[in-house]
């Protein structure tokens, strides 16, 4: 099998994400280790397939922000929050750890994406 074949992981192989709060809005930025991954995650980091991820959360609506710059992918989703830092009894109201909730989706990238263990 060549470098090149997709292989499915789980999507913390390839990426790193930061979570937060904006009401009862989650914001997860997520971002490649190998900006050449981002193509390959474009393709399967749809927002009805991140919108299925957080549906027991009650997500009503995500929106996908493409950044191919950087290169990263901002995710809004909507309703997740359970009424925000404010208005929830939820231990985390900011959605911080909510970032693994993306992270463990498996998706189909060439295993030379993969992050590399020090």
């Amino acid at each position: 099998m060549s470098s090149t074949t997709p292989v499915k992981m789980k999507l913390h192989a390839v990426a790193h994400a930061r979570a937060g709060d904006k009401g009862n809005r989650l914001n997860v930025c997520l971002m490649p280790y190998d900006p050449r991954a981002y193509e390959a995650l474009a393709l399967q980091l749809t927002p009805e397939r991140v919108q299925a991820a957080y549906a027991h959360r009650g997500a009503t609506a995500v929106t996908r922000h493409d950044l191919p710059l950087l290169p990263a992918f901002n995710f809004v989703i909507d309703n997740v929050l359970e009424g925000g830092v404010n208005g929830s009894l939820n231990l985390d109201g900011h959605g911080k750890s909510n970032a693994f909730l993306l992270l463990d989706l498996w998706v189909e990238v060439p295993a030379e994406f993969r992050k590399r263990q020090p």
